[in-house]
């Protein structure tokens, strides 16, 4: 049977795709199913409905720049095992990007008109995590899952979706439980405690991003 061998420049021309596709806003394939799966649509008025939106929003662009971290990262991996282990929760996170589109087309809106934007510098910063070695670069995935797993935590509390809004939060109760599972994996494959100005600075930039695409 015929093998074909890729090339670096393969590999490179297929995270071009693979970016722009993201990036673009083209359907992603999700492997699993939607967590919301037959729950009802409760009837959200038009705040309720604006506001689950906006949040909806913002975590559909998370998982943007998730896959964006990812791959950056994968590409710059020096570890086969820590490559492959980056890629599966990206394909993990591409389940997510999956869900919330749905959702998102349900509330009646539509993704960050910015995810171009985002996918660029997210990129850039797995890059250059990765670059610093294997330790660093599991590391980031620590941190940026704790973060991404709080914000979701919020998102689950009265002050955040509609209380009501069983379907959007059924996708962020499962999104939040697989951030915790990547956190663990890169802890338990070795990661490195980032340095104390790093989480600080990722923290006011997802607050920056967050501000932004909740109404763009």
């Amino acid at each position: 049977m015929f093998t074909r061998h890729y090339s670096r420049i393969d590999h490179v021309l297929g995270q071009i795709e693979q970016a722009l596709g993201t990036a673009l806003g083209a359907r992603a394939e999700a492997a699993r199913a939607n967590p919301a799966g037959d729950l009802p649509a409760a009837e959200l008025d038009e705040t309720e409905r604006a506001h689950a939106a906006g949040l909806m929003r913002i975590n559909h662009t998370g998982e943007v720049c998730a896959q964006a971290l990812y791959v950056g990262q994968a590409a710059v991996a020096r570890d086969e095992a820590t490559r492959a282990m980056l890629l599966e929760a990206a394909q993990e996170e591409t389940d997510h990007l999956s869900w919330c589109q749905d959702r998102l087309e349900e509330l009646g809106s539509r993704p960050s008109l910015l995810n171009p934007l985002w996918y660029a510098g997210a990129y850039a910063m797995g890059l250059a995590a990765g670059l610093r070695g294997d330790g660093w670069n599991l590391g980031f995935v620590v941190e940026t899952e704790r973060q991404v797993e709080a914000h979701l935590d919020e998102h689950l509390e009265h002050t955040g979706l509609p209380p009501r809004d069983a379907r959007s939060r059924a996708i962020v109760a499962v999104m939040k439980d697989d951030e915790a599972r990547h956190a663990e994996h890169a802890l338990g494959a070795g990661a490195r405690a980032l340095p104390r100005p790093i989480p600080d600075l990722m923290r006011l930039a997802a607050a920056a991003m967050k501000a932004v695409v909740y109404r763009v």
